[in-house]
């Protein structure tokens, strides 16, 4: 009965505290950013090029660095418009008639991963954002994005009531000592850094039931850790994406031909024969080709 009654109250007391104490960014204020400049200013990592000028050079090549835009014809972008015009203004429930009407909430089933600091802006910036997705204002939707202070800062523990919260005079790496910077003084060791519940953060598990309106997309951290590792599986994410190429912050995927090569075997086989078609075309020549995939990846593909 002790036990029973210590728990009540503790769960009662974790309820006034969730409800009482406002909504912590990572760096420990209530202020949010108003525009999308102030945003990216507040996660403005250019400084880091100065002493890790290689690494940065992969990041600028990586899919991480253009998050709110993506590849090609600009994937992610018309993907959020998408999200906009085929899902939110056809949802009865979800407050949108118009993009106008767009805020916050309404964009983190994609900014979850795509851009996990908008948690941290005001409506006024997912309006910005709205408005360059119309415009296919690139420029402006490049200002944001997944780089060095979303890894390793903001993102860098998972475990906040155990390991603590991000500082904002800190970068996280492998070990603690100082860093040669005016912004990020600290050098702190991140516990899952290396780990790839790192990534798993944002390559994740699949549904988001925390959301009004859940969303499904990427699922590879759960499939790694329920059937790769099982089986015996022992390379981590960073193994796979970062070291076996030596290609680092570039962090290769599937466009990559050395990623392609390392995930699949493709095995062929093709026979040709001849074919009575009909009276009018008679003979034809015909094909038949077998194509066998084989996953030798630590996750199901595709993803995402």
């Amino acid at each position: 009965m002790t036990i029973k009654r210590s728990f009540l109250a503790f769960a009662l007391a974790a309820l006034l505290l969730a409800i009482l104490i406002p909504c912590r960014t990572v760096h420990g204020d209530t202020q949010k950013a108003e525009t999308i400049d102030e945003l990216a200013a507040r996660y403005d990592s250019t400084s880091c090029e100065e002493c890790h000028e290689e690494e940065y050079a992969q990041w600028e090549k990586s899919a991480h660095a253009r998050s709110m835009v993506g590849s090609g014809y600009g994937r992610t972008r018309a993907t959020l418009k998408t999200l906009v015009t085929r899902g939110l203004m056809t949802w009865q429930y979800s407050g949108v008639k118009k993009p106008e009407d767009v805020k916050i909430k309404h964009l983190m089933g994609c900014a979850k991963c795509h851009l996990p600091q908008l948690a941290e802006a005001t409506d006024e910036v997912a309006q910005e954002i709205v408005k360059a997705v119309w415009a296919k204002d690139n420029e402006t939707l490049n200002k944001l994005n997944i780089n060095c202070l979303i890894c390793h800062q903001r993102n860098a523990i998972t475990h906040k009531w155990v390991d603590g919260y991000p500082q904002k005079n800190a970068v996280y790496g492998t070990y603690d000592g100082e860093h040669d910077s005016e912004e990020q003084e600290v050098l702190k060791r991140s516990p899952n850094l290396s780990e790839s519940i790192m990534c798993g953060q944002c390559h994740g598990l699949g549904p988001q039931f925390e959301l009004e309106q859940p969303t499904q997309c990427a699922t590879a951290y759960g499939s790694y850790l329920w059937a790769y590792i099982p089986e015996g599986g022992t390379q981590s994410c960073q193994d796979c994406h970062m070291k076996k190429f030596n290609k680092g912050h570039t962090m290769p995927a599937y466009r990559d031909l050395d990623m392609q090569d390392a995930a699949v075997d493709m095995d062929i086989d093709v026979s040709s024969y001849h074919w009575r078609k009909n009276k009018a075309e008679g003979v034809v020549p015909m094909a038949l080709v077998k194509v066998a995939l084989t996953n030798k990846t630590g996750h199901g593909i595709p993803d995402g």
